[in-house]
């Protein structure tokens, strides 16, 4: 806006910032005493004063226990706090700390802590003060790393992070407008020494940031690379979304299958994404892959050569012209489990399995089943690979009675859903092997 400070420009703009969140009922701010997410707080609190109704505001500080000066600085942000009328809480992480990954670590506490505080306090969101220059740095080191689409999108304005839903509406803000905030308040923030520390990668990467600013890649410029990857990611992952749909058929077991030759027709960053689609359905909870393993795997089943791999947690094979890909049981095979009566559990991430009876039923993975003896079970010829039938929920009586063998129920006591697809839609044929 001409004319405008940055500060004034991003007051200006606060209500259009904080929009998405003005229908909640309870808002968490995530507040360190730093100067970004102090600026937050009180940009917060101007909207906040500015509007007839406004969602209740708790502050959030944790005290990691990693530093001496750890306790006042969230005494500080208390204190703050009360000052502008914010009811807070401080978070301590207590026990013993990593002697590596430290920065990880008291990230995940972080997150655990303030996560359960908010659903002690009944808040919906999180807010996060993170600026510009973080995108910015996120982005060279994820660059770095060597990510595709989905990681050089950056940061997202909406996430979920350790189970935590959060709001980053400064994504787009300068550093400097935030800072000015506070200045302008009279505050002097907190200042936390890893923050200039270079064992860590993110330090590194900020303080050459200058340099790249003389080059014409400033924090603005990675910014909007961000969101137009993000914007191509979108796209790229519509396209692989309707090739799901069209091209994949989930068995029963959990299996996938599609045909290798419809498959190699599509452009590699589709594909590519439709192999993390469903290796995201079918293989090991936590083990999508990594990105170069899953290229690869895009172009050996382009190629057409026989395959039997395993990937992200996933057994994949070639038969004929049909790719199958199950879960791989491995050193870690699907958890047994008790389903209790009139319940229900999510079983290794892929199935919802529902008791409508009074009594207990135990669940444990197919394996100890041959093939011949699935087939007897459920009816008729099975085509899935012997993984899926081995990773495949069996349903039991506690007498052992069989009531179901993936989503194939054999009683009415018994329900049971292949889930990460909604909705499933119509079955495709199988491809002929």
């Amino acid at each position: 806006m001409p004319g405008l400070t940055a500060a004034a420009a991003l007051r200006a703009a606060l209500p259009a910032l904080l929009a998405p969140i003005s229908d909640r009922s309870t808002i968490g701010l995530a507040v360190s005493g730093g100067p970004d997410s102090l600026a937050l707080m009180l940009l917060v609190d101007e909207w906040r004063r500015a509007r007839t109704t406004a969602p209740r505001i708790i502050v959030y500080s944790v005290d990691h226990r990693l530093r001496p000066e750890a306790a006042a600085e969230a005494a500080f942000v208390q204190e703050l706090a009360s000052r502008l009328s914010f009811p807070s809480r401080t978070l301590r992480w207590t026990g013993d700390k990593p002697l590596a990954g430290v920065q990880a670590a008291a990230r995940a506490a972080r997150y655990r802590l303030i996560g359960e505080a908010m659903r002690a306090d009944g808040a919906e969101i999180l807010l996060t003060a993170h600026q510009r220059a973080d995108q910015a740095e996120t982005v060279l080191m994820r660059l770095a790393h060597g990510s595709g689409l989905d990681g050089l999108r950056g940061m997202s304005a909406f996430a979920e992070v350790e189970g935590v839903h959060l709001f980053r509406p400064l994504l787009d803000v300068a550093p400097e407008a935030l800072r000015a905030i506070v200045a302008e308040a009279g505050i002097v923030p907190v200042s936390d020494p890893s923050n200039a520390d270079r064992h860590y990668e993110r330090v590194r990467w900020r303080e050459a940031l200058p340099g790249l600013a003389a080059l014409g890649l400033d924090a603005s410029r990675l910014a909007a690379f961000a969101r137009r990857a993000g914007e191509a990611d979108d796209a790229v992952a519509q396209w692989a979304e309707e090739r799901f749909a069209a091209l994949v058929r989930l068995d029963p077991l959990g299996a996938a299958s599609f045909s290798g030759a419809a498959f190699a027709g599509l452009p590699a960053a589709v594909g590519t994404k439709l192999l993390q689609r469903i290796l995201g359905v079918t293989g090991a909870p936590g083990r999508a892959g990594a990105l170069g393993a899953v290229e690869r795997l895009r172009a050996a089943i382009a190629s057409g050569t026989p395959l039997a791999v395993t990937v992200g947690g996933a057994s994949v094979r070639r038969r004929g012209d049909v790719i199958w890909v199950a879960r791989e049981a491995g050193r870690r095979p699907p958890a047994e489990a008790v389903l209790g009566g009139r319940a229900a559990l999510v079983w290794d991430h892929r199935f919802r399995i529902a008791n409508a009876g009074a009594d207990a039923l135990d669940v444990r993975p197919g394996a100890a089943l041959s093939r011949a003896a699935a087939e007897r079970l459920v009816g008729h010829r099975l085509m899935a690979p012997s993984a899926a039938i081995r990773t495949a929920p069996l349903v039991l009586t506690q007498s052992g009675e069989p009531l179901a063998l993936g989503a194939y129920c054999l009683s009415g006591e018994v329900s049971v859903e292949l889930l990460g697809v909604e909705p499933l839609g119509e079955a495709k044929p199988l491809p002929q092997s």
